[in-house]
């Protein structure tokens, strides 16, 4: 085991702190009685099978539970439903109590009518908001636009009472 910093290579960090350093092992390529896990692919297979990995074909344990994943195995068109696909990986077994129970995956990302008709609503709430916001809006720069010009009438007031009084002080004078 080595410690190691974050980039050399055999070690990415994941979003640890900046200096942090962790025990990762690192031990090459080579294969030695040491090693207790080697995770293998068969990527060409020879003439004989082998026993008790390629002699029989197993089933797959689990299938895809996205939409587009499951579409992409059974090349499906968007108009095919993923939903009968699904069946063809569901899982059998024998509850606790004795009876018979089947499982599939729950499909994800699946879009039905009932996420349609959501997203419309959303979109048209959404809408209902900005309509409102704008007439708020607009009432509000009409009403700051009437304080603003009693405003300026109470000044000209105010400014025309102060000349005509102090033009009145002069005469007096």
């Amino acid at each position: 085991f080595l410690l190691m910093r974050q980039n050399p290579s055999g070690f990415q960090g994941h979003g640890r702190r900046k200096g942090e350093r962790r025990r990762k092992a690192c031990r090459g390529c080579i294969v030695s009685p040491e090693i207790a896990v080697l995770n293998l692919m068969i990527v060409k297979q020879g003439d004989g099978a082998l026993p008790g990995l390629t002699d029989e074909e197993k089933p797959r344990m689990r299938g895809p539970k996205r939409a587009s994943k499951v579409r992409k195995l059974f090349n499906l068109t968007k108009d095919d439903d993923v939903r009968k696909y699904v069946n063809t990986y569901r899982r059998e077994f024998e509850s606790a109590t004795g009876k018979k129970k089947s499982k599939a995956p729950k499909i994800q990302r699946l879009v039905t009518a009932n996420s349609l008709q959501r997203k419309r609503a959303e979109r048209s709430i959404k809408k209902a908001r900005i309509a409102t916001k704008q007439a708020e809006e607009t009432e509000y720069r009409k009403l700051i636009a009437i304080r603003v010009k009693e405003a300026k009438e109470r000044r000209s007031e105010s400014l025309a009472k102060r000349r005509a009084s102090s033009i009145a002080k002069k005469e007096t004078a």
